[in-house]
């Protein structure tokens, strides 16, 4: 099953939105007042783990089952860790 270019493409967008979360938070100087920032750091190391698997899963002659297990895997702990982030900062902030 190639899933590989869509894990890339939804993890790189997600990616960039952790980082506008990351970066409103600092610009605001809100980070301090919550750990919405820290769940934000741990989804986007997730999505960039996620993005590097893929693209070599798409680099690869052979796909490896575990390389699409991980980024399958590395991809639903972002979304969580991206949606824990939304939660927290809406609570607390």
């Amino acid at each position: 099953m190639h899933r590989h270019p869509h894990i890339l493409n939804a993890a790189t967008t997600l990616l960039g939105i952790c980082f506008v979360i990351i970066g409103g938070l600092k610009l605001t100087g809100q980070n301090p007042k919550s750990y919405s920032d820290e769940l934000a750091w741990l989804a986007a190391a997730s999505f960039f783990a996620s993005i590097l698997v893929s693209y070599s899963a798409i680099r690869a002659d052979a796909a490896r089952p575990w390389q699409t297990q991980f980024a399958d895997l590395a991809f639903i702990g972002g979304i969580f860790a991206l949606l824990s982030s939304m939660v927290v900062g809406a609570v607390f902030l």
